[in-house]
């Protein structure tokens, strides 16, 4: 499994309209397949900074999204309302053994 997290910093009059964005988007996002789970977060003290946290099957599925028509669309919208630019990483679950 891949967990991917995405920051993204608004401009704070652009919040209401990315979360009109990710309302629209989310149950689409959700129906990829190789997605397991999304949910957006929101920085506790910075208001306008959310993170979207999301499980993928693998990297193929990810990339398989990152490429689709959806991503393309909705990270048109999105892209526009940044403040600062996002910052995407990916993680794996690591188990220690013993």
């Amino acid at each position: 499994m891949l967990i991917r997290i995405v920051k993204m910093t608004f401009e704070p009059n652009k919040v209401a309209e990315f979360l009109d964005v990710f309302e629209k988007s989310k149950t689409k996002i959700r129906a990829m397949e190789g997605c397991s789970h999304l949910e957006l977060l929101q920085d506790y003290n910075l208001t306008n900074s959310f993170s979207t946290y999301s499980y993928w099957k693998n990297e193929a599925a990810l990339n398989n999204y990152r490429n689709s028509g959806l991503f393309k669309a909705v990270w048109a919208k999105t892209k526009v309302l940044f403040i600062e630019k996002p910052i995407a990483f990916s993680l794996k679950q690591h188990t220690l053994v013993g």
